[in-house]
């Protein structure tokens, strides 16, 4: 029996919340090494982007004489020279994290930018049991941020029935459009932006770890889920 009220799907971002944050870090390398300068603008028009979209971006943000294709291929390169001494990690805690989740009785997915293969299976797989045995995961790259296509086209809720848990601020702020659930855990790396990006959103619950995210946090973005509070006198 479920403990909420109102949410019946939980939505996890895999990339900085379930596991390690291994973009943003070769996003500014890869800008500064180009001759970019990396500010808030280019971090929100390449993180959370789909890739063709994000390598146009840093095509511009660098004036790269290079196709989105060519630029997004380069950056992938990077990423890879990166993660020999960086690899990806589950964040600690997760586990623990699910088996609250698993305690709401709420149908738990998790969503990012690459294939289920790549993300989930690779990375995730020993964790499936917490998953919704019929959707686990959900390919976004598509279309990013893929708030309304979760709730709506895959798993058929209402917004406010949806809660979602992400690192960027461009999925507080369709959240907050839609009238779905947000719970943050802002990207803090020194060239990060999203902690302030969420204050100005008007998010309302944040969390600097992933085990912050308890039962009580849960019930209270329950409640005013079901009463319609959840962003009433926010910017």
């Amino acid at each position: 029996m479920s403990k909420l009220q109102k949410i019946r799907l939980i939505a996890l971002d895999s990339d900085g919340v379930l596991l390690n944050d291994t973009y943003s870090p070769v996003i500014e390398r890869f800008v500064t090494k180009h001759g970019g300068r990396y500010t808030a603008e280019v971090e929100r028009g390449v993180w959370g982007s789909p890739q063709l979209a994000a390598g146009q971006n840093m095509a511009l943000a660098c004036k790269l004489p290079w196709s989105a294709r060519e630029t997004i291929a380069a950056f992938f390169e990077e990423r890879e020279a990166y993660l020999r001494k960086n690899p990806v990690q589950v964040t600690e805690g997760a586990e623990e994290l699910l088996a609250t989740l698993r305690e709401t009785g709420a149908r738990v997915v998790c969503y990012g930018g690459r294939t289920r293969e790549y993300t989930f299976d690779k990375y995730l797989g020993h964790l499936a049991e917490y998953f919704d045995a019929e959707i686990p995961y959900v390919d976004v790259n598509d279309f990013r941020p893929g708030t309304k296509e979760i709730v709506r086209d895959i798993f058929r809720y209402e917004f406010d029935e949806v809660l979602f848990v992400d690192d960027i601020n461009r999925v507080a702020e369709v959240t907050k459009a839609l009238g779905a659930g947000f719970v943050g855990v802002p990207a803090s790396l020194p060239h990060n932006f999203q902690r302030a990006e969420m204050e100005a959103t008007g998010v309302r619950y944040s969390v600097d770890d992933i085990r912050g995210i308890d039962l009580e946090l849960l019930e209270a973005v329950d409640e005013e889920l079901a009463a319609g509070t959840l962003w009433s006198d926010r910017a």
